[in-house]
């Protein structure tokens, strides 16, 4: 798994990128020259207390990780939660968060 880690790398596909909404997250996707898939996991303060964006993103990584494979090539991708994730973080379950995110990068012909 390639990381994105620095924020110029953030900031350059959040400013030039396309961004597509799920019910439980958002995600900003950009092409790439390197052909290389990135990921960065971003869950904001105002989604709840350190123990809630650390299972979303937790989450968000395992889905990542099984799903690897039918990513396509050559983008950058962050997934983000949506407040909504964090508001239903006692009930919510990893099958939620996959069917959500199978969707939204079905629906931007990001998946294969």
């Amino acid at each position: 798994m390639n990381n994105l880690k620095k924020d110029r790398e953030f900031q350059i596909i959040y400013n030039s990128g396309r961004k597509s909404f799920g019910y439980y997250s958002l995600i900003f996707f950009r092409r790439n020259d390197d052909n290389l898939k990135r990921c960065g996991f971003v869950v904001s303060k105002k989604t709840g207390n350190a123990v809630c964006r650390n299972r979303l993103k937790r989450l968000f990584r395992e889905y990542y990780r099984q799903n690897e494979e039918k990513i396509k090539d050559g983008y950058d991708i962050i997934f983000v939660a949506k407040r909504t994730a964090g508001e239903q973080i006692k009930i919510l379950k990893f099958a939620d968060i996959e069917k959500d995110l199978n969707k939204v990068l079905k629906n931007v012909k990001i998946f294969k």
